[in-house]
């Protein structure tokens, strides 16, 4: 495999990572309550990584929980009013968790080998703690914890799928790269890798299978669902990235990932084409859509089964 990481990305970079990061606004009407910052009540692994959370008014029996990641240089108060979840949970009832990257430019850390490591610190271990939290706070349902996030919040679902798949039933992943993708050779945190970025890291669906398996190393139970999202015309995290992610994630349910099951043209928009392998990984691939793919509430609620 072909991955060479640098250790930052530069500041226009990230800035037209976030400025080309638009996402689908809730209703006018807003959520009803506000979102809180969760402090001192938690363990985080990184010591740094900020949690947010979105509790609706009229709260189910048992929540699920829904775990939103930002993109570069965006914050949990941005993606809280950008993305349809907080609506969407006062609809329906269940917890919104929204971290907060601590880095500079807010990208996530999913370079280093403590964070692509089960247990191994720094932000996924972060976001794995926010859940347990949660869970026990709102006695929420561990069998309803979901996971999704635009751009490097799309990486970041990826990598914490693959570094906790206990805890997490389905995730979905908006315009992002393989888990494992952004390594940095140095162990760097939150570093940059162009050769990813650009979409000239290639591997076999074996081995990105095994770069999964070597982030949990004896792990054998359930993976969560996944389902990929991606753009034709992402400048930012170009398209080969996004069969680099269909292929690792059909090693890793042992799929073939040249014969999906069903290809649908034009759904559920048209020009995009959603791709089925197995109830275990759908992608969704947009005709002419940049970076990122703009999020599709209900359609996530429909795969995250609420």
């Amino acid at each position: 495999m072909k991955f060479l990481a640098q250790a930052a990305a530069s500041l226009a970079l990230l800035g037209g990572f976030a400025t080309s990061s638009p996402v689908v606004s809730r209703a006018a009407a807003g959520p009803q309550s506000t979102l809180q910052q969760v402090t001192d009540l938690y363990p985080d692994p990184s010591g740094k990584a900020k949690m947010y959370v979105y509790v609706p008014e009229k709260l189910a029996p048992k929540p699920a929980v829904i775990v939103a990641l930002h993109y570069c240089a965006g914050t949990a108060e941005a993606y809280f009013t950008g993305s349809p979840y907080a609506q969407l949970a006062d609809d329906k009832g269940f917890v919104v968790i929204y971290p907060e990257s601590p880095h500079d430019g807010t990208c996530w850390d999913v370079s280093s080998h403590k964070s692509l490591t089960h247990n191994g610190g720094s932000d996924s271990a972060s976001v794995a703690s926010m859940v347990a939290y949660a869970l026990k706070e709102y006695s929420g349902d561990a069998s309803k914890v979901f996971v999704t996030g635009s751009s490097s919040g799309a990486m970041m679902t990826n990598v914490i799928a693959a570094t906790y798949p206990d805890l997490f039933q389905a995730a979905i992943v908006y315009s992002g790269v393989a888990a494992g993708c952004f390594v940095s050779t140095a162990g760097l945190v939150d570093a940059w890798n162009s050769t990813c970025s650009q979409g000239e890291s290639h591997a076999t669906a074996a081995q990105w299978a095994n770069v999964v398996h070597d982030m949990y190393p004896g792990y054998t139970g359930a993976r969560p669902r996944m389902q990929i999202y991606h753009g034709s015309a992402d400048a930012a995290l170009l398209p080969p990235n996004y069969n680099e992610t269909i292929k690792q994630w059909s090693g890793v349910f042992g799929l073939d990932a040249d014969k999906p099951a069903e290809v649908k043209s034009d759904f559920p928009l048209a020009g995009y084409t959603t791709t089925t392998w197995s109830e275990e990984l759908q992608g969704i691939y947009a005709l002419g859509v940049g970076h990122t793919v703009p999020i599709r509430g209900e359609d996530d609620m429909a795969f995250f089964g609420l």
